[in-house]
Formats: structure tokens, C-alpha cells, sequence
């Protein structure tokens, strides 16, 4: 028999592989397979198997995925999405701080089953509930604003906000690590009295007594405080992802469990194993010593990670949760969730801007550094762009909501961000690779240790091999080798966010470091991409000057393109008419053309021309070219196959650029403008720009040619544009740098994008990603170093030449510390200047 059923809560292919495994363990499945696209599984049986003991399975496994005979509806999966956020599973993201399964997310909090490591919330809009009401007398009364209790008639107040998913883990942990000191405390004083000559504890009890006193006072840390250290140990050999729980399960489950059954059957061992009373050493102080101070690690761990996403949460403040709708021209205080398209706002002075859109009344000031990193203030007035999480300088305006939701700029930051920051880095594939053997081999030197002390040690020698075994489980870290690049690139991705430079993932960061050339377009990239109508001239009598701006207005209506729109802005100055107009299409690279009044019109540079079967005369060029000569850009008008006249296009050059090609040159990259325009316009632009390296009227498949060419040629080649003809280029290079204020399909192409759209952002990200990419070489280096030395160390190598051994104790204290310095090293970047 075969059946196919749904599956929800999958995510990534780890989540496929997990929940097939899942399927194929049930009893009477001959193959299970899923498909993770379709959200289906195949499941082949002998004979029927009931759909109930798929999902009692999958619930058994955690309850992560489920399985339905027919796809969810949106409704039940929003309503399993209320039902997880009321368990107290958050935002419903989750991720692993290692990536140990790539990007894989989880629905509700816990451990990761690679690594054992806390999973870390997501910080994202999700978290940010819009303000809710609620009755102190009677609580299950919550409303969306104040009001009065339908039950008791009393004023609603606002409701606590609930603690976030880290911030529970944290207190949880530091709970568990208090009640863990508490009792180990006293364990460490007793099993240390034993080295006084005269214990003074002996005069209460003999030592006998107090290995009792220690082992009950050891319950409640290996049993309550630290017992989910062996609950991941074990998970972990089940499933043989061995990870540093597994060393520490083993090293002090072996030091606790000697210890018992020393108490319990004392002539079992060898007498270099007995005190003088009789008693067998004990090492409970050991074991709760080393799972207290690795709870300490993990609590300092915790609120290292949730300084290191830091920067999202900074970004989050900027989303206001209210807004002021115009209604009927009547102020109303709104919900963020409750604005539609197209909603008439009103923004005072010193308010945040609730979402993206245009002013449609009045003019200020706005404060955009927090997304631009840009600290002079913009000024605004009609028709001008504005974002969610700006904010409002001292005029109030009224806007048109053109963005809400997940749609703003604000939120789509906010999610490039996140993704990013579980994105892996190449780099990262070493420490996997160290990764996959490292627990294995440590084990596999813990027993040679053993062995070692055991046959060739100093009497007690089996004393010596168990404590210096152990010590050898304890001092070793994955962890720290296992999160050297995630941190780093978390810290990095959100700094950049904060300068305006956002990162799509990891590998952008580590190309861009590379990267020794540098390819830009001219207009929106050099140039501010503000073009402005500076002339429009006839040639010859049969059309007029005003006649000629009338077809290029009438055919450029049509067209979204930056200087289609200067010439209608102009032309409704000029008040020209528009004519009727048809066919319109935009022949890419080269111009437009179409139907304007019965006649066939095309407008566009000589290319354009061409492809239009226009002729353009000597006379006309050399007319055309002394404007070329000084930058600007000469667009030709054809009416029936001849060209009658052109337009005068002027673009400035930003006030940065030349700064910032000059600092790209300094770093030692070859600056190269490739641009559509002719050849004079693109010779003054670079004479301005002090470029040598530039080539015109590129075509999009030319621009590909060049990047695909300094490609072969061994360079590492980024190219920086804004436009619909960069995006085959930009998807081509190693590193695509989108400018902000460009298309979305220039965007989606590259994996750098730059909100404030200018060259100088390239220069904060060629900084930051050389800072990221230092800092993660100095966190490999530390973990390597670490365990090269510390393994050794702990097997007791320096103890024939100076007599040094390494307690497991002190072993455990430089093990939780080194994870913990790893994050420390990596918010050192939330400081770099870029």
C-alpha cells in the first residue's frame, strides 16, 4: 500500500531528512520519503497503518511537524501559530547559535539536537504586539484599547508585556546556577578540608560521613540544577551527534558515578584508591564543581548571545506600535496592524513614522540615521519618500500609506538581517571539518591518557590516569570552534544594518574581502539619479520645440524609468499637452518606442536610432556632443523613421563619490565605470572622477562580458548598480552591490545592498567585511589553540619536566570561559569604526 500525506512545521531539508527518518521507524513502513517543496510524504506499507500512529510518532519525536491527511488551511496554521506563542514558545523562531543544520529554524524553544546548545530566539516584528487591555479583577477579560471590564464595570490597564524566550532562559539558567552553587559550595569546603593535617571536620564524623553528607548534598545539582547536561549527553550518543555534552556527561557522570559505587562497594578497589580511614577518594566535589562552573558558562553564554543580535533589537524600537489616521478629516489613534494601503496619515513632530509612503501635505525635516547611518537630517515636502521607523523632525506632514506590514523597509531590514546571521560562511567549513572528528578523538586521548598514567604513572596510578582522563573530557570545546564565524558574522551583519549596508549572507561578507575590482554604473550610482531636463531642441522646421517635448512627453508617460520621469516632470512645468499614445515598449539599453497621435515615435540614444531605421545626420551629432562633452546625457526623438529632435539630460555627481573612489583605490582596488551613455558623457564624468578605467554605451550583455572576462582573468571582480540592465551583471560577479534607492530587481540580484544608494556605503562595507573577517580568524585561531594546548595540557604532558597537573575542575572553568570569550571577541565589532 502507498499513502501520501501533509506535513507542516517543515522548514529545511534537516527538517526532511528528520521527519522521513521519523516515518521509516514506525513499525510496518517499508519506505517512507518526503518532499520537502510539496510538504509531502510518501509512506509504503504491507498493510494499512492508521494516520493516528504517524502522528503519535512525530509528536513522540518533540512535536515539531505533523501529519494530515489533507493540506492546513491558513486558518489552522495561524491558529497552531497562536497556540505555540501562547505556550510561551515566543515568536515561534528559533535557531541554533552554531548553525549546526544550515539555516534550519524551529517552532518552539529548547536544545539543538546536533550540538546541545541552547536554541536562540529571533528577534523580528512577530515579537512586537500591538498594545493590549486587560481587568486586574477579572484577567481572561483583554481587549485591543482601554475601556471599562464587561463584567465588573472597572478601568482596563495595560497589560505587562510578556519576557521574551532568551531573557526566560536566562533566569532559568541563573536560578538553576544559584541552587548549584548553593550545594556546591559546601561539597568543595569539605572534600578541601582534607588537606588540613588536623581536619577539624573529623572531630564531628569520620570521613565515611561525610562522603554521605557529600553525596547527598550532590543530588539535587546532578539531578535538578545540571541534569539537562546528561539529558543532551545521552540524546547525543542515541543519535551519535557527539558534541561537547557528550564529553562533559561523560567525564562527570564517570567522576559521580566512581564516587557512588566507591560508598556503596569500597573493597571493590585497589588500595591505592583508599584513603588511611578505609574510605574510597571521592570526587563528588569534582563532578558538581565542573557542572556548576560549565553552568556558568552556559549562563554567561546567554546573555553574551543576546548582546550579540543587539543590533536587530536596536532596529526593532525604531517600529512604533501606534499611529494617528485621518477619518472623515477627524484625528483617530490606530493600531500599526490596523493601517491599509493607501490610509491618510498624520505624523507630528518628534513622532516615528509608522510606514512607508509619500507625503501628500506639508514639508519637514526627518532623521534617518538609524537605517541610512547618515546623521544630517533630509528634508521632505510633497511627493518625497518616507520609511517606517524614521523620525519626524519639528513640522507635522500628512502621508499616504504605501507599504504596511512586512512590506516596509523597516521589516524587510529587519528580515535580511536575521536571515544573514544564520547564514554560514565559507570559512566556517574548517571548523566543521575539525568539528566532525574532534569529539571522537578526544575520547579516544581521554583513554589513552588513562591507559598511559595507569601503566607508566607515579603511585596511585590509577588516582592519577581516572583524575587526568577526566580532566582531558572536561577541557575540551567544540563549542568555542563552533561558534568562531557565526558570532562574528551576527555582530558584523547587524552593525552594517546600522550603517546602512545590508548584507544578504555570510559568503558576501567573506567575497567582498577578497575583492580587487570594483565595477560601477554611472546614473544612480555616480550620479545622484536625480536626472532634470536642461534643454530639448529640434532639428529642422517640421516640428517645433514645444511640438517635440509634446511626443516625448506622450511617449515617456508610459515608461518608469528615472529619465522618462524628468522629462514628464518637465514637461507638465512646460505645461505641455499629452497626446494619445499606444504600443509603448522599452527596447532595453537602448530607449523606447511606440504610437503617439497615429505616428510611429522612438526615443533613445544612436542604438535606439538605429533599431528605429532613423538616420541621424553629422550635423546632428556634433550639435548632440558638446553636451556629451560636458557630462550630460543626449536622448534623440524620431518621428517616422526621422529624427526631428533631442533632449538634454543633466545628472550631478554626488558629493561623495569622488571621495569614496579614491579611498577604494587607496585599499588597492582597480575602480572600472561601465555605462550605457556615450562616450563623451562617460570621458567628462571620469575626467571629474579622476577614473581611467571606464567604458560607454554598455549594453547589459556587455556589462556581463566584462564581468565574466576580468573573471577568467583570476580578478575577484564586485559591481555596484541600481538598474534593471545592471541585474544580469550584478547576479554575475562575485559580489553584487545593489544601490538602495534603485529597482527591486536590482536588489533582489545582489547580496550587499546599500539604503542610502551612494559609493561611500561601498567603503563601510569593504571595512566591515575586512573587520568580520579578522575578527573570525582570530576566534579560530583562539579555539585551535585552545584545545591544541589544553588537551595536552589536561593528559598531564608537562608533569615529568615541572610537575604540573591540571585539576578537572580548573579544566572546566577554562572550558566554560573559552566559549564565552569566542562571543566576547566577536562584540568587540559592535565598536569598529567602518
Amino acid at each position: 500500500m502507498k499513502h501520501i500525506y501533509h506535513i507542516h512545521g517543515m522548514t529545511c531539508n534537516g527538517c526532511r531528512s528528520h521527519v522521513e527518518k521519523t516515518l521509516s521507524e514506525v513499525e510496518g513502513v517499508s519506505k517512507a520519503t518526503v518532499d520537502l517543496e510539496k510538504a509531502e510524504a510518501t509512506i509504503e506499507m504491507a498493510s494499512h497503518i492508521s494516520i493516528e500512529t504517524f502522528q503519535e510518532a512525530l509528536k513522540n519525536d518533540g512535536g515539531s511537524y505533523s501529519i494530515h491527511k489533507e493540506p492546513l488551511s491558513k486558518e489552522d496554521v495561524e491558529k497552531k501559530d497562536e497556540v505555540s506563542a501562547s505556550l510561551g514558545k515566543g515568536n515561534g523562531t528559533f535557531y541554533c547559535p552554531m548553525h549546526c543544520e544550515g539555516d534550519k529554524t524551529y517552532n518552539m524553544p529548547g536544545d539543538c539536537p546536533v550540538c546541545g546548545m541552547d536554541l536562540v530566539e529571533e528577534q523580528n516584528l512577530n515579537a512586537l504586539h500591538s498594545e493590549q487591555w486587560t481587568c486586574p479583577m477579572h484577567p481572561e477579560v483583554i481587549k485591543d484599547e482601554a475601556g471599562d471590564c464587561p463584567i465588573c464595570g472597572m478601568d482596563l490597564v495595560p497589560m505587562e508585556p510578556d519576557l521574551s524566550s532568551e531573557e526566560k532562559t536566562y533566569k532559568k539558567l541563573l536560578k538553576k546556577f544559584w541552587i548549584a552553587s548553593v550545594f556546591t559550595l559546601p561539597i568543595f569546603i569539605i572534600a578541601m578540608s582534607e588537606m588540613l593535617n588536623s581536619n577539624p571536620l573529623y572531630d564531628i564524623m569520620d570521613q565515611k560521613g561525610w562522603n554521605w553528607v557529600q553525596f547527598g548534598l550532590s543530588i539535587p545539582v546532578v539531578f535538578y540544577a545540571t541534569w539537562m547536561f546528561f539529558e543532551r549527553a545521552y540524546r547525543s550518543i542515541k543519535t551519535w551527534n557527539l558534541n561537547m555534552f557528550t564529553l562533559i556527561g561523560i567525564g562527570a557522570g564517570v567522576a559521580w558515578l566512581f564516587s557512588v559505587f566507591g560508598m556503596f562497594f569500597p573493597d571493590v578497589f585497589p588500595e591505592q584508591f583508599l584513603s588511611e580511614s578505609g574510605a574510597v577518594h571521592v570526587y563528588f566535589e569534582a563532578a558538581t564543581v565542573i557542572l556548576t562552573l560549565v553552568l556558568l558558562g552556559q549562563l554567561l553564554e546567554a546573555r553574551a548571545h543576546s548582546k550579540t543580535n543587539s543590533a536587530v533589537k536596536e532596529l526593532l524600537k525604531l517600529a512604533p506600535n501606534k499611529a494617528t489616521k485621518v477619518v472623515d478629516g477627524e484625528d483617530v489613534e490606530v493600531s500599526i496592524d490596523k493601517i491599509e494601503l493607501s490610509d491618510i496619515l498624520k505624523v507630528k513632530p518628534g513622532d516615528k513614522i509608522p510606514v512607508d509612503g509619500s507625503i501628500t501635505e506639508g514639508e519637514t525635516t526627518v532623521d534617518e540615521s538609524m537605517i541610512s547611518g547618515e546623521p544630517i537630517p533630509v528634508n521632505k515636502t510633497v511627493g518625497d519618500k518616507v520609511s517606517s521607523g524614521t523620525i519626524n523632525g519639528n513640522q507635522v506632514f500628512l502621508m499616504k500609506a504605501e507599504k504596511v506590514g512586512s512590506d516596509t523597509l523597516l521589516s524587510q531590514i529587519i528580515h535580511m538581517v536575521n536571515d544573514a546571521s544564520r547564514s554560514r560562511a565559507p570559512i566556517q567549513n574548517l571548523a566543521d571539518k575539525v568539528s566532525g572528528y574532534f569529539v571522537p578523538v578526544v575520547v579516544l586521548i581521554s583513554l589513552i591518557t588513562f591507559a598511559v598514567w595507569a601503566i607508566w604513572g607515579p603511585e596511585p596510578a590509577y588516582v592519577y590516569a581516572l583524575v587526568n582522563a577526566i580532566a582531558v573530557l572536561i577541557i575540551a570545546c567544540p563549542c568555542a570552534l563552533g561558534l568562531a564565524t557565526p558570532m562574528s558574522v551576527m555582530v558584523g551583519v547587524g552593525k552594517g544594518a546600522q550603517n546602512g549596508v545590508l548584507i544578504k549572507n555570510a559568503e558576501a561578507l567573506e567575497k567582498l574581502d577578497k575583492v580587487d575590482t570594483l565595477i560601477i554604473d554611472k546614473t544612480g550610482t555616480i550620479t545622484e539619479g536625480k536626472p532634470t531636463v536642461e534643454k530639448v531642441g529640434a532639428f529642422g522646421t517640421d516640428f517645433s520645440e514645444s511640438e517635440v517635448l509634446q511626443y516625448i512627453v506622450s511617449l515617456n508617460s508610459n515608461s518608469e524609468h528615472p529619465l522618462a520621469e524628468a522629462t514628464v516632470k518637465y514637461g507638465k512645468e512646460q505645461k505641455a499637452e499629452v497626446l494619445k499614445s499606444e504600443g509603448f515598449s522599452a527596447v532595453t539599453g537602448k530607449g523606447v518606442e511606440g504610437k503617439v497621435n497615429s505616428k510611429n515615435v522612438a526615443l533613445g540614444n544612436p542604438e535606439m536610432m538605429n533599431y528605429a531605421k532613423a538616420e541621424i545626420a553629422s550635423n546632428m551629432e556634433e550639435e548632440a556632443k558638446t553636451y556629451q562633452k560636458q557630462g550630460k546625457t543626449v536622448s534623440y526623438l524620431a518621428i517616422d523613421n526621422q529624427v526631428v529632435g533631442y533632449v538634454v539630460i543633466g545628472d550631478k555627481i554626488k558629493a561623495t563619490s569622488a571621495k569614496a573612489i579614491k579611498e577604494l583605490q587607496d585599499k588597492g582596488i582597480a575602480v572600472i565605470m561601465l555605462t550605457g551613455d556615450n562616450h563623451d558623457t562617460a570621458q567628462a564624468v571620469a575626467s571629474e572622477l579622476n577614473l581611467t578605467d571606464f567604458q560607454a554605451s554598455m549594453l547589459p550583455e556587455d556589462k556581463l562580458k566584462v564581468v565574466e572576462k576580468l573573471q577568467k582573468e583570476g580578478k575577484v571582480v564586485a559591481m555596484a548598480g541600481d538598474g534593471i540592465n545592471d541585474a544580469p551583471a550584478l547576479a554575475k560577479s562575485d559580489v553584487g552591490i545593489a544601490m538602495g534607492t534603485g529597482t527591486d530587481v536590482a536588489i533582489e540580484s545582489a547580496m550587499i545592498t546599500l539604503v542610502k544608494g551612494d559609493l561611500h556605503g561601498i567603503v563601510k562595507a569593504k571595512n566591515l567585511s575586512h573587520g568580520v573577517m579578522k575578527n573570525i580568524k582570530q576566534n579560530l585561531f583562539f579555539a585551535l589553540i585552545y584545545n591544541t594546548l589544553g588537551v595536552p595540557i589536561a593528559a598531564g604532558v608537562l608533569f615529568p619536566f615541572f610537575g604540573i597537573l591540571l585539576s578537572p575542575m580548573i579544566a572546566a572553568l577554562a572550558m566554560s570561559f573559552s566559549s564565552v570569550s569566542v562571543i566576547g571577541n566577536a562584540l568587540r565589532l559592535r565598536t569598529i569604526k567602518i
